[in-house]
C-alpha cells in the first residue's frame, strides 16, 4: 500500500491533515531518507514523479522533477501543478457559431464527428512556433493499493443542438417543405457518436455508454415531451437502448422556468442537468411582458425579484427532484474572458448558490472557476440549501418594469449600450464568419457576445421604442 510521506527541512517526516486525499503516484520517489537536504531523496536517482490528490471530486497532480530548474531550487522538488479543470464541455451547434446555411452546418456536424472520434486537429502558431491542438490522451497512474488507474485525458463532451423553432433546407419533405434543424442535429450528434458507444474509437466519450445532448429554448413541459419523443425515435432508428440519449434542460424560457417540475418529469428517464441562462431567460422575459410597459436597464436586471426566484428555484427545485450526485445543476456565462482575476473573485458566489457547474468562457477560465470547487464543498452546500423554504413562484413571475421615468441621458446611454451589442458582433458574424466573439462595449470593456445577446438587447431596444 502506497502512503504519502513528506520530509521536512530539519529531517523529521510528516503527512497530510487528511491522508485520504493521496490516491496514488507515478515515478520514482523512494521514501524520505534519514539525511536531511533539499537534494534529491536517493543518491543514485532524484526524485522524478507525479503525486495524484483528490479534493472535492477533483483530481490535482504534483509534477515532482528535482532536475528541473524550477523543482531543484524547491525543497519539495514540486516543479508545476497540473489541475482537473473541467469535467464537461459543451460543443455548440447553436447561438455560439455562425452557421446559417446547410454548408455552414456541415462544417460544424464535421468538427463533432472529429471530436466523436478523437481525430479532430487545430493547427496553429504560437511565439513563432508551429503547434497542433489535439485531445489529450488518458492520465495512467498507480493507486495507493498498486493497482493500475486512470484519469480521462479530456473532458465528456456535450453537443447543444438547436431548439425546436429552428428550420433547415439541408432536407425538405416531399412537398419541399424545410423541415425542424433540431431533428437533423440529432440524428447526426447520435450518428457520429455511434463509434464512441460501440467503445471503437480509440480515445472514449461517455464512460456510461452514453450520449448528452443539450435542448436550448424548449418553452415548457410540452415541448420538453417533443424532445424525449424524438430522441426515442432515433434510438429506435439506430437499434440503441433505451434511454441512450440523455437530455440537459436549458432552463431559458419564462414557461419552462415556471414550469420547472413538470419539465423535468417529462424528462425523468434522461435529463442530466439543467442550468440557467441569464441572457436568453433575460430576452424571454421583456418579450413576455412586452406590452406591460418599459422594463428597467440591463444593468439592473440582476437585482430584479424574478431573476433572484430564477436562480434559487432552479436549484431548489433540481435538488427537490434528486439531482445531487446524479445530474448537474448549473449556473450561466461568465461574460467577459478578459477579466480573469474578476472572475475568481465572483463565480465562487454560483458554487454557493448550489450550482455543480457553471459556463466558463475559455479552457483558462476553466482551470481558474475548478478552483472554487476545492474551495467550496458543493455538496455539503447543497444539504444546507435544500433546508430552506422553497422560492415563491409570485416573485418569479413579476415583470422587471421601471419604476420611475429616466432622464434623457440614461435613455440614450442603454440605447446606445443596445445598439453596439448587437452592431459589434453582426459585423463579426456577417465580415468574419465568427458567431462567439469578444465585442467592446462603448467603454471599451469586451464582452462576449453572441445570439443571446442579441436577443436581450433586441429585446430591450424594441420594448423601450414602443
Amino acid at each position: 500500500t502506497q502512503q504519502l510521506e513528506i520530509q521536512l527541512k530539519g529531517g523529521k517526516t510528516t503527512s497530510l491533515t487528511t491522508p485520504a486525499l493521496f490516491v496514488g503516484s507515478t515515478g520514482s520517489m523512494g521514501p524520505p531518507s534519514a539525511k536531511a537536504s533539499g537534494a534529491a531523496t536517493s543518491t543514485a536517482m532524484p526524485d522524478k514523479g507525479r503525486i495524484f490528490l483528490k479534493h472535492n471530486g477533483l483530481h490535482l497532480i504534483l509534477e515532482v522533477d528535482r532536475a528541473d530548474p524550477i523543482g531543484a531550487a524547491a525543497l519539495s522538488g514540486i516543479k508545476d501543478i497540473t489541475m482537473e479543470g473541467p469535467l464537461t464541455t459543451i460543443l455548440d451547434m447553436e447561438d455560439s457559431v455562425s452557421a446559417v446555411d446547410a454548408e455552414d452546418k456541415s462544417k460544424v456536424y464535421s468538427n463533432i464527428c472529429g471530436v466523436f472520434g478523437g481525430t479532430l486537429e487545430a493547427p496553429f502558431v504560437k511565439a513563432g512556433k508551429s503547434m497542433v491542438r489535439r485531445p489529450n490522451e488518458d492520465v495512467h497512474y498507480r493507486d495507493i493499493n498498486g493497482d493500475s488507474a486512470s484519469l480521462p485525458g479530456r473532458a465528456v463532451a456535450l453537443v447543444r443542438n438547436v431548439g425546436h423553432h429552428m428550420f433547415t433546407d439541408m432536407a425538405v419533405t416531399s412537398d419541399g417543405r424545410t423541415i425542424p434543424e433540431g431533428f437533423v442535429d440529432c440524428l447526426v450528434t447520435v450518428s457520429a457518436a455511434l463509434k464512441d458507444l460501440r467503445g471503437t474509437t480509440p480515445l472514449l466519450n461517455s464512460r456510461k455508454g452514453s450520449v448528452y445532448i443539450v435542448k436550448p429554448k424548449m418553452h415548457g413541459s410540452r415541448e420538453v415531451a417533443l424532445t424525449t419523443s424524438i430522441f426515442a425515435r432515433v434510438e429506435e432508428f439506430f437499434g440503441l437502448r433505451q434511454n441512450t440519449i440523455k437530455v440537459g434542460i436549458m432552463d431559458e424560457e419564462r414557461r419552462t422556468s415556471a414550469n420547472l417540475r413538470e419539465c423535468i418529469r417529462a424528462a425523468s428517464e434522461r435529463v442530466f442537468f439543467i442550468n440557467t441562462g441569464f441572457l436568453d431567460r433575460t430576452g424571454d422575459e421583456i418579450h413576455t411582458c412586452f406590452l406591460a410597459g418599459p422594463v428597467v436597464r440591463k444593468g439592473e436586471m440582476k437585482q430584479q425579484d424574478w431573476i433572484k426566484a430564477y436562480e434559487a428555484a432552479n436549484v431548489d427545485i433540481g435538488l427537490h427532484c434528486g439531482f445531487q450526485g446524479k445530474a448537474q445543476i448549473g449556473k450561466g456565462m461568465w461574460a467577459k474572458p478578459d477579466s480573469m482575476k474578476a472572475m475568481l473573485e465572483a463565480k465562487i458566489a454560483e458554487m454557493m448558490a448550489g450550482a455543480s457547474t457553471a459556463w466558463v468562457p475559455s479552457p483558462t477560465a476553466g482551470c481558474l472557476h475548478s478552483i472554487h470547487y476545492h474551495r467550496v464543498n458543493v455538496v455539503q452546500r447543497q444539504m444546507q440549501l435544500a433546508m430552506r423554504p422553497a422560492a415563491k413562484i409570485e416573485m418569479l413571475l413579476e415583470p422587471p418594469l421601471l419604476k420611475s421615468k429616466l432622464d434623457a441621458k440614461a435613455i440614450a446611454e442603454e440605447l446606445k449600450e443596445s445598439a453596439q451589442s448587437i452592431l459589434g458582433y453582426v459585423v463579426r458574424w456577417i465580415d468574419m464568419g465568427v458567431g462567439c466573439s469578444k465585442v467592446p462595449d462603448l467603454s471599451n470593456v469586451g464582452l462576449m457576445e453572441d445570439r443571446a445577446t442579441l436577443r436581450i438587447s433586441s429585446q430591450l431596444l424594441a420594448n423601450w421604442m414602443h
